[in-house]
């Protein structure tokens, strides 16, 4: 564990490094003479929220230094790849919403400037900070730094690894949106914290099973890798709708994401599969051939062949007319 997280800060110190000096400095001043000052390393985990286990003259240096800002937070905008499924929230008697309350915002968060938007920011360390202020009404002390696009996708990624964790399922679909924004694999890797092989699983999920069921269910923080692989491995075309179904019932909202997820896994295992496809062709024969794919709740016909299009035209026009000899058939 304590590799790992000298590796997130490794990653992190190129967009600290300018805050870390200057902090370094004002503690050499601070200190006496007999004791060493703080490393770009130590600094950083200062700036990232380890106040409690820091030096008061390095807390002091932090307060002091001219490189923290205070901000609007309605001008703080957040990252432009969103990794949670749900928005933060705080109840009244939020610990952590009552220690900024009280006691003040005593980490600062990280942001840049807008690359789009003159005269505000962007997060990248500090959503829930972000949302505290807000709440509060109160200013953000902010670090602003000039960063790429990669930095803060990475430093987002290690505010979710040190503070709260990011469930398995929102971290495939975090892994999936930096894909589809064109991150290479190596990015998507330092976000998460993770290596080549636990990213292929998690993309496998997020391939098999689409984002608005995803969304229905929540982030499910109790539901780990095994579960959603064997979600995944059960997931069919047909039970989307199956899903959708369960989450327009009366009780769905009242339900917490893992007895969600756990109502949909057990409403997979049931739903009936498609039949295995059919081809049909004419008994008197001719240049036509069809596909006939079969559920419980949709049909699908493919045809083939020279004939097909003049004779999908043909159906096509008779529909309303099959359709009204249809309910006359079954009492309509």
């Amino acid at each position: 564990m304590g590799a790992e997280m000298s590796s997130r800060r490794k990653a992190l110190e190129g967009i600290f490094k300018q805050s870390s000096q200057e902090l370094a400095a004002a503690n050499f001043e601070a200190e006496p003479a007999p004791r060493a000052t703080a490393g770009p390393v130590r600094t950083m985990a200062l700036s990232l929220g380890h106040l409690e286990s820091e030096t008061p003259a390095l807390q002091e240096a932090l307060a002091a230094g001219q490189h923290i800002q205070e901000l609007d937070p309605n001008l703080v905008d957040p990252s432009f790849v969103r990794d949670r499924l749900e928005d933060i929230a705080f109840a009244d008697d939020d610990p952590f919403l009552n220690s900024i309350r009280e006691n003040g915002q005593e980490v600062p968060i990280l942001v840049r400037p807008h690359p789009d938007k003159t005269g505000r920011y962007q997060v990248a360390y500090g959503h829930r900070r972000l949302q505290a202020a807000r709440t509060l009404g109160i200013k953000v002390r902010a670090i602003v730094r000039e960063f790429g696009d990669e930095q803060l996708v990475i430093a987002q990624g290690v505010e979710n690894n040190d503070r709260q964790n990011l469930s398995y399922i929102e971290r495939a679909i975090f892994a999936r949106r930096l894909e589809q924004r064109g991150f290479p694999r190596r990015v998507i890797m330092a976000a998460l914290s993770t290596d080549k092989t636990e990213l292929s699983k998690l993309l496998s999920v997020v391939s098999a099973v689409p984002e608005d069921v995803v969304q229905l269910i929540g982030s499910a923080h109790g539901v780990g890798r095994r579960k959603w692989q064997a979600f995944a491995t059960a997931w069919r075309d047909n039970a989307a709708a199956t899903i959708r179904r369960l989450a327009d019932g009366a009780d769905w909202a009242t339900l917490g994401s893992d007895q969600k997820f756990e109502r949909a896994f057990a409403a997979l295992a049931e739903s009936p599969a498609m039949a295995d496809p059919v081809e049909w062709k004419p008994r008197r024969g001719g240049h036509l051939s069809a596909v006939i794919k079969r559920g419980d709740r949709s049909w699908a016909l493919s045809l083939k062949r020279a004939e097909a299009g003049r004779f999908g035209a043909f159906l096509t026009e008779r529909l309303d007319e099959l359709y009204e000899e249809f309910l006359k058939s079954n009492g309509g």
